[in-house]
């Protein structure tokens, strides 16, 4: 067997070690294989990366046990590794613990951080040759040397098994089950001569190298939370020197960390808790760890100059430090120190009973950790709701959510402890808010917390919203002064549009909810009269409350304006002919219209103010006029209108009077969005004479929809049925001026469901129309001067002192078209047109006869006698004996009888009611025709892209249709002829070329004249 030292000398009893792992391996190659596998396991797998953390684990047990303050020296040159710690030297039973995968000699009440025996085994992810030197002595690890020790046991009588299990692996056997005495290292890095022990890695290749370059990179102040026992740690690098240290302060640590790029100290606070566990909580732990029932957790918090919560140093991760870090995630800006139970691999925390009781301690601390913090700092140490962490960060997340309730580590606005279950936080507001409602809220926390803090919310501390705030004030009793200050406070940062229910206290002493419409005491040389106010019954804010926070919120300065406008005053005047005295509600409203210039056209209410009239009895305004009114000489003898008493036009003046609705001309009435249905006349508190019969005609004109339609601004001239009969010419003429005119000569626009808009004539004019009186008739049975010629002989002219525009809105008709559109305008014409003592010519009947042909026949009564033509002249005659004539060859045959001629006969028939010509005739043609082919002059007069001219024709010597001589028909379909007249007649009706019927007989009766006649035609043209 080799044996490294020619001296023999061997401190730890390596030999004896190896000799029992060789016998054993030789006994059972089984028990070689495992201890193969573990170190593969171990090395390879779980402990690859921990080399850095297991050195330094080590060096902190060295210490404690020495009871010394823990260096640690970690050095990387060229390829070799060197940790070097001060503290207790290496001992035989050390070694063999380094050497025993799964017997650590440190057991019962030991509490090394070292728990496992199996974490040297790290270095066997990096090197193939260890020496640990210790005291002027040394052991070695080196994997030729224990390749060379199984060759020497396999070269003598060694067994088949283990040397196929040797030869399966390749030559590979676990080196770290097989120390090897070795002379004290002489070599490596030079500062290690001040350490205890030296630990010395030949690393196995460049990629080893950097793994450990990596390692030693992150390695500093988390190491020394973790590992109390050390308060030093050097890290050197190619020659570039990384310092961390560890002291105390007030209790708490201090880390400082020093490199190249600078010094970073860190101060700490932490919390420990320490116990016992119950041995039933650790059944399910291995031997090893059942023995060890102590527990101990720390919480670590970096904190700022200020006592603030600072963020974790870049070398610290967020994970359960069991002492060291392990790879189990608790996202939280502190550190979480405890002996939990870990796996094999002393990677991740187990779950299991224990961890459940180290979880349940760690929350309770952590809840109480929070209160060495100011209350502000602590919201910043509270976990946020989070999706997803491993089962120890979702465990603890849980188990700490009612201890962090229930502690009180906030503190009330006026400095008390509070727990966040029994905190109230204002959602609004700010610092000047929660200083005002501190002594109404208990619990209230300081307004310089941000409301918006995700810890507030995952505490489900209670909120208080503006629109809260509001219903907690309702009864309560402070000075207004204090209500004063309140408004300042909301007025600084609170969500206003959720104060429409905050308390007011009003000048009369209530307090009301809801700053809407209260009037603010207006600043300025004329105040509001108090007295005033309170006859109207206005709410008017106390003045020491008044603050500009209730004016945002929908209050109103008591300026006379917005006193008038006030929902009360309404009530007031719209109630005051009840009061049981009127007269010092009327002089207040009279003082604020005169102060304001507010109308009735302002506020039609107004006009329901009750007034003293001549016969000291009282009236609302719109019943009353003012002395000397014009509208008083218009009226007739029974108008029920009385007169404003003679003293209130001294005191206030007739535009006072006239403002608040007395009358002095026609009253205008409003009204918006007025739907024209059944309950049109509800528009107005007293409907305008027959504005229903007015609604009934719009909806005629506009086609009947079955929604009604709206008239966005109704505008109606009210009390026109008082007019005496001989007073219009008067009436007209003041209707004529100013705002009168446009209520009579604008159109009443109408919006239809359809999405459609219709203009028609207002309700005014319509009303005048057939109610006035101009020269003594109505204005709709006249006509303009320069109305349309068809209509001179039908209608009398209007006198020729209205003006055409005024006159045309009042229905004094102008043309044919705007008479038919007017829904009485066809029965009106037609009863005209019947009326024997009016003249027509034929011009103007046949215009007359085609206009009405396109009026829609249902708005249409259909007339029992007709203007008709007889014999060449205009006649007036029976209905039922005249007859539409619908084709000119039929003319012949109803010579006897009244025609009714028009370019529309199927139409107008259907309007009238009438029979067609064509209807009326047997059409028997006499026999005895020819057919011939007509002449082909005939296609030189026939547009060929009209109807398709006829080839042939049937020639008679004598053509008799239903007895009667004619000399053309073409009522059955065939034209029939007896003349060259006829002919023509009978082509161009048939060809739809009427016009043409002259030039084509022309043509017909002598063909070689055709080129002049085509050529005059063309001069037509």
């Amino acid at each position: 067997m080799a044996e490294p030292l020619a001296t023999g000398i061997d401190p730890y009893d390596t030999a004896e070690l190896r000799r029992r792992v060789l016998a054993a391996w030789a006994d059972a190659p089984a028990r070689f294989r495992e201890d193969a596998n573990a170190e593969e396991d171990f090395a390879l797998g779980g402990y690859r990366d921990r080399v850095v953390v297991e050195l330094a684990q080590n060096a902190a047990d060295a210490a404690r046990r020495a009871g010394v303050p823990g260096r640690l020296l970690l050095s990387l040159e060229g390829r070799r590794l060197v940790a070097a710690n001060t503290g207790a030297p290496l001992t035989a039973e050390g070694v063999e613990s380094l050497a025993t995968l799964r017997a650590s000699t440190k057991r019962g009440g030991d509490d090394s951080v070292g728990r496992f025996g199996v974490g040297f085994s790290a270095v066997a992810a990096l090197s193939d040759d260890v020496t640990v030197t210790s005291a002027g002595a040394a052991v070695r690890f080196s994997a030729d040397l224990a390749r060379a020790a199984v060759a020497e046991l396999l070269a003598g009588t060694g067994p088949d098994g283990l040397a196929a299990e040797i030869e399966r692996r390749r030559g590979h056997v676990p080196m770290l089950r097989l120390p090897f005495a070795a002379e004290a290292a002489t070599e490596g890095a030079a500062d290690a001569r001040d350490y205890d022990t030296v630990v010395s890695l030949e690393l196995r290749d460049d990629t080893a190298r950097e793994r450990v370059r990596d390692l030693l990179s992150g390695t500093g102040e988390a190491l020394l939370l973790a590992l109390p026992g050390l308060a030093e740690i050097r890290v050197l690098v190619d020659g570039a020197e990384r310092v961390a240290t560890r002291q105390a302060s007030g209790g708490d640590p201090v880390t400082t960390l020093r490199d190249a790029e600078g010094t970073r100290t860190t101060r700490w606070h932490t919390l420990t808790r320490t116990g016992e566990f119950d041995p039933a909580l650790l059944a399910d732990r291995p031997t090893e760890e059942r023995g060890r029932t102590a527990w101990s957790l720390t919480w670590a918090v970096p904190v700022d100059d200020g006592g603030g919560v600072a963020p974790l140093p870049p070398d610290v991760e967020p994970v359960v430090h069991a002492p060291t870090p392990t790879d189990t995630g608790l996202d939280l800006p502190a550190v979480l120190i405890g002996t939990f139970p870990l796996g094999s691999d002393r990677r991740a925390v187990q779950p299991g009973p224990a961890t459940d009781l180290l979880l349940s301690e760690a929350a309770e601390a952590y809840a109480a950790l929070l209160r060495r913090f100011d209350a502000a700092a602590a919201l910043d140490l509270v976990p946020g709701t989070r999706v997803g962490g491993g089962h120890v960060d979702a465990g603890f997340r849980a188990r700490v959510a009612e201890p962090l309730r229930s502690t009180p580590f906030l503190t009330t606005e006026t400095g008390a402890p509070v727990a966040p279950r029994d905190a109230v936080l204002l959602d609004t507001g700010g610092a000047g808010l929660s200083a005002v409602l501190a002594e109404l809220i208990p619990g209230l926390l300081p307004g310089r917390l941000n409301p918006r803090h995700p810890a507030l919310a995952a505490l489900r501390v209670h909120r208080l919203g503006a629109a809260d705030i509001a219903d907690l004030l309702a009864d309560t009793d402070r000075p207004p002064s204090w209500w004063a200050g309140l408004y300042a406070a909301l007025a600084a940062g609170a969500d206003t549009d959720e104060l429409g229910a905050l308390p007011v206290p009003l000048a009369d002493g209530r307090l009301v909810r809801g700053p809407r419409s209260l009037l603010v005491p207006q600043e300025g040389p004329d105040p509001i009269d108090a007295e005033a106010l309170a006859a109207l019954g206005v709410r008017l804010v106390h003045p020491e409350a008044v603050h500009p926070l209730l004016l945002r919120l929908g209050a109103v300065e008591a300026g006379p304006a917005a006193v008038l406008a006030d929902a009360r005053t309404e009530a007031a005047v719209r109630g005051s002919l009840d009061a049981d005295d009127p007269e010092p509600l009327a002089e207040a409203v009279l003082g604020l219209v005169a102060a304001s210039g507010t109308t009735a056209a302002d506020l039609p209410w107004l006009a329901e103010l009750a007034l003293r009239d001549d016969e000291d009895g009282y009236s609302v305004a719109a019943e009353l006029l003012v002395p000397g009114a014009p509208l008083g000489e218009v009226l007739a003898d029974d108008a029920p209108f009385g007169t404003v008493h003679a003293d209130l036009v001294d005191r206030y003046g007739t535009d006072v009077l006239r403002a608040v609705g007395a009358l002095w001309e026609f009253t205008l009435v409003r009204a918006e969005e007025a739907a024209l249905g059944e309950d049109v006349l509800d528009v107005f508190e007293e409907a305008p004479d027959a504005l229903d019969e007015w609604a009934d005609e719009v909806l005629e004109r506009v086609g009947d929809p079955e929604l009604p339609p709206v008239v966005p601004e109704l505008v109606c001239v009210a009390d026109l049925d008082y007019v005496a009969d001989d007073r219009w010419p008067q009436a007209l003429e003041m209707l004529s001026r100013g705002a009168l005119r446009g209520a009579v000569t604008e159109p009443a626009r109408v919006l239809l469901p359809d999405g459609r808009v219709a203009d028609v004539p207002s309700y005014t004019a319509w009303w005048l129309r057939t109610r006035a009186l101009v020269g003594g008739a109505a204005p709709n049975e006249l006509r303009a001067a320069e109305a349309e010629a068809a209509l001179t002989g039908l209608y009398d002219e209007a006198p020729a002192d209205v003006d055409p525009e005024f006159a045309r809105a009042l229905g004094v008709r102008t043309t044919l078209a705007e008479l038919l559109a007017d829904p009485e305008g066809p029965d009106d014409l037609l009863a005209r047109l019947a009326d024997p003592e009016r003249h027509v010519d034929r011009s103007a009947l046949l215009r007359i006869w085609t206009a009405l042909a396109g009026v829609d026949a249902d708005l249409v009564t259909p007339p029992t006698r007709v203007r008709a033509v007889l014999g060449g002249a205009i006649v007036v005659a029976d209905a039922e004996d005249a007859v539409v004539v619908d084709s000119p060859d039929l003319l012949p045959l109803f010579a006897e009888r009244p025609l009714i001629l028009t370019a529309a006969p199927e139409e107008l028939a259907d309007v009238l009611d009438l029979e067609l010509a064509s209807e009326s005739v047997d059409g028997e043609v006499s026999a005895g025709g020819t057919l011939r082919q007509v002449p082909a002059v005939a296609d030189l007069f026939l547009d060929p892209e009209g109807e398709q001219p006829d080839r042939t024709y049937l020639h008679h010597a004598e053509l008799v249709v239903d007895g009667v001589e004619v000399e053309w028909y073409a009522g059955d379909g065939v034209v029939h002829a007896s003349t060259s007249d006829g002919l023509a007649r009978a082509l161009c009706w048939r060809a739809e070329q009427w016009d043409r019927r002259h030039l084509l007989a022309a043509a017909l009766r002598e063909p070689e004249a055709a080129p002049l006649l085509l050529a005059e035609a063309d001069l037509e043209q």
